[in-house]
């Protein structure tokens, strides 16, 4: 394995001693970028600019452009904008956004109100998953830190700009993570998706034109406006640049949090955490949560962890959570308890998705318990074939496409369940 470059963005202060004070920030060029668009040296448009030539995508797992999505918004509208930072980061095997807030919060808090002066807002808000009692405290803390450095709150450093941050700490539902459930859950809704269009640009937080972006995209802003949007675009692929943040978990020796370049071998993700544990070999990777298509050992063989890549291999990379599953998984189990999540999160808003996440978690499960039919499969084919594009949201596609890529490529340890009641782990 080549040497892997880390921590070039995000994770750049995490090994600093109080590296989440601002104290720490401010002696590692914190801050300045912010000082310079105070102070009229940067643009609006100029910074827009700069972030198009990063060629950034959202960190969040659309992917979408960072700095064509600035630009939609019109900052000279009248009435209130607000920026909006999504920390609600509760899918199953994603916690990379966590340690952003954990060691580095300020570069996020730097990173919110670049993004507030470019789209005109009034202030921003942080929506923080309500487990998240330490990165909350972190990033609480940085908020009051800047606005006690007078970087924050009415006429910032005499510039004439008011802005003003605050975080949310939602109450743990996983639906939340949706942008439009997020603005209901702030504004002190039930969290449940808004039918779209409007989009938040136009109608978002308290009815007014909103930018939401995730936790890892605000907080790379900083180091791309410092260091230019051509340094950060030649650190990752063609069609997406920069450096990424991976959380890899499951059976390896050092699962963890990993900050790369765009485009790093898989291989050498794999090897930097550790290796698969117990001298076991690898039987199937989750590249991007477990929303994304689980992907067998032989389909990752040459990939390389960017978006283009890991389409052509049969998944997506979503938000960079790498899930490794190693030669002794049982993936009926795995997936009983994937589709049960998915079942106990829905907000129930869509009937699809209502009725057919718990369909597709009841048939697993009786198949799991050695009760299966052998019509159980084709079953779960269609169960989640009718949930697929027919909801407001992503939830149902989110917990549709476990079912579907594990029947594709693990169906034979379904139908022996069926067949002898057990798993093929177990002797017959």
């Amino acid at each position: 394995m080549a040497e892997v470059i880390q921590n070039e963005c995000c994770y750049r202060t995490n090994h600093l001693e109080n590296s989440w004070d601002i104290e720490t920030y401010l002696a590692n060029g914190g801050y300045e970028i912010w000082k310079k668009i105070l102070a009229g040296d940067l643009s609006p448009a100029e910074i827009i600019d700069e972030v198009k030539t990063s060629n950034i995508r959202g960190r969040g797992g659309a992917g979408f452009p960072t700095g064509l999505k600035w630009s939609f918004m019109n900052r000279h509208a009248p009435g209130s904008k607000y920026i909006v930072c999504n920390s609600d980061e509760s899918e199953p095997g994603t916690f990379k956004d966590r340690d952003i807030m954990r060691f580095n919060p300020h570069q996020l808090v730097e990173g919110m109100m670049i993004a507030g002066y470019v789209i005109g807002a009034c202030a921003g808000y942080n929506y923080i998953r309500g487990e998240f009692w330490e990165p909350y405290k972190r990033f609480t803390g940085a908020i009051d830190q800047a606005r006690e450095a007078g970087l924050l709150g009415k006429d910032i450093l005499g510039s004439g700009w008011d802005f003003d941050l605050f975080a949310h700490l939602g109450g743990g539902a996983y639906i939340c993570g949706e942008e439009t459930a997020l603005l209901e859950s702030i504004e002190g809704k039930k969290g449940q998706p808004r039918f779209k269009p409007p989009f938040p640009a136009s109608f978002g937080l308290f009815g007014k034109p909103t930018t939401i972006n995730n936790t890892e995209t605000l907080a790379s802003i900083p180091m791309i406006l410092a260091k230019g949007g051509k340094w950060f675009a030649d650190l990752g692929v063609k069609n997406a640049g920069g450096t990424k943040c991976y959380a890899v978990s499951g059976h390896i020796n050092k699962p963890g949090a990993y900050e790369v370049r765009m485009g790093t071998p898989f291989a050498d993700l794999l090897e930097l955490s550790g290796g698969i544990w117990k001298k076991r070999k690898l039987k199937a990777v989750i590249p991007g949560g477990s929303s994304t298509a689980v992907m067998p050992a032989e389909a990752v063989e040459g990939m390389t962890m960017d978006y283009d890549s890991i389409a052509k291999a049969g998944s997506f990379l979503g938000a960079g959570s790498v899930m490794i599953l190693d030669e002794t998984t049982d993936m009926v189990k795995s997936l009983e308890r994937l589709t049960w999540f998915y079942y106990d999160e829905s907000c129930g808003q869509c009937t699809p998705c209502r009725e057919g996440t718990g369909w597709m978690y009841r048939v697993v499960h009786r198949i799991r318990q050695g009760k299966g039919r052998p019509e159980d499969i084709q079953l779960l084919k269609e169960v989640s074939g009718k949930i697929m594009g027919k909801v407001i949201c992503g939830l149902g596609d989110a917990a549709a496409i476990p079912v579907e890529s594990f029947l594709k490529h693990y169906e034979h340890e379904f139908k022996h369940y069926i067949e002898h009641g057990c798993s093929i782990f177990d002797r017959v």
